[in-house]
């Protein structure tokens, strides 16, 4: 017993060694945050390419954030990654971080670097932050603090884009992408991909080959007061994808709630929003169970998630990451869809969810009516 324990953490060890000697990709066109000056014609590939940073021009009272979330092929390691920045409201706190969250045991950590440390790509979705690198493709972990270590490389392939039939719609949000000072943006990079690659945290090894992954992002000065958040694509059809959110937006001295997402089934994506013509009804039922009934011009879509394990997570508040939000990574969700001759096409449920349930949610249920 002695023996095999001993050969388990020279191997852990030789990998953590073998993993820290790749150092971030190089990123085209690199752009360090720090000392950017003008960029010609990158406003107007931002716009058009909401995957990519969005922040060029911004010094202060500003966040954004990409959200890779990678699920084992048996569903044992479950783990997101939530890369980004952080400028304060009056611009002389400006950091990098990357944050953690282990889906099965809830576990969070957050690690900081100098804003100097992240550079992002001018011709696509690109960033690294410090010896660490993000893209549509690819994921670099690099990461040590006084209590742990977190190290090795996971490729993605076979992304699903989000896409849309409707004219201006470059993004999730739809024509709301265009409206001026918003509060928060939120974009979807990939609805579903496989997983190729390991990790190495604290001496154990996490296997994400043949896993799923998913990649969104939120950008702007602060997350909304209230949200929930729900995401999965790890149903018994592995060809299906779902994403809610629903949140209270404050805009010009008001607010509004409004809702979108999507559930791809069948190489089909079905849209939801408050701007299409979609309809969202809610009730809580317990402070962990929540019942959803969605209605587009095709379909009915009945919702039933429950959270499970907490983790808490910080986000912004005006830009700095001040504020501390629960999620739940080992959330369940279970999904009808009905159409519209009553006839239902589609059952199916998971215990592999992400489940955020934030402020006066509760409230939301009255707003949307």
């Amino acid at each position: 017993m002695k023996i095999t324990r001993i050969l388990y953490l020279l191997i852990c060890l030789f990998l953590y060694f073998a993993f820290n000697t790749s150092q971030a990709q190089d990123l085209k066109q690199e752009i360090n945050f720090s000392q950017q000056k003008f960029l010609p014609f990158y406003n107007l590939r931002k716009t058009v390419n909401t995957t990519i940073f969005q922040g060029n021009k911004k010094k202060r009272k500003y966040f954004e954030g990409w959200y890779f979330k990678m699920v084992a092929e048996d569903g044992a390691s479950i783990l997101s990654v939530i890369p980004g920045i952080s400028l304060s409201r009056d611009g002389k706190e400006q950091h990098a971080f990357i944050q953690l969250i282990n889906g099965v045991t809830a576990q969070t950590n957050y690690y900081s670097f100098p804003i100097e440390e992240f550079s992002f790509s001018k011709k696509e979705f690109a960033v690294k932050i410090g010896d660490n690198y993000f893209s549509k493709d690819m994921l670099i972990l690099n990461l040590k603090d006084n209590d742990s270590f977190v190290s090795g490389k996971i490729e993605m392939f076979n992304p699903v884009d989000y896409t849309s039939d409707k004219f201006m719609t470059p993004g999730i949000m739809g024509w709301y992408r265009f409206v001026p000072f918003m509060q928060c943006y939120h974009g979807v990079v990939s609805l579903t991909h496989k997983l190729k690659g390991k990790l190495i945290i604290n001496n154990e090894i996490y296997d994400f080959n043949n896993g799923k992954g998913y990649i969104e992002k939120d950008w702007g000065a602060s997350m909304p007061s209230a949200w929930i958040w729900m995401q999965s694509n790890h149903f018994k059809d592995s060809n299906s994808s779902l994403m809610l959110s629903i949140a209270d937006i404050p805009w010009l001295g008001k607010s509004f709630t409004g809702f979108l997402g999507f559930f791809y089934h069948n190489n089909q994506i079905h849209h939801f929003a408050s701007y299409s013509r979609t309809k969202l009804q809610f009730e809580i039922a317990d402070s962990n169970l929540l019942k959803i009934k969605i209605e587009n011009e095709k379909n009915t879509f009945i919702l039933n998630a429950r959270s499970h394990n907490i983790g808490m997570l910080k986000a912004p508040a005006e830009g700095s990451m001040d504020r501390r939000i629960p999620e739940s990574i080992d959330a369940t969700i279970k999904i009808t869809m009905i159409d519209r001759k009553g006839r239902i096409v589609f059952v199916d449920s998971t215990n592999i969810a992400g489940l955020e349930m934030v402020g006066d949610y509760k409230n939301l249920q009255g707003l949307l009516k």
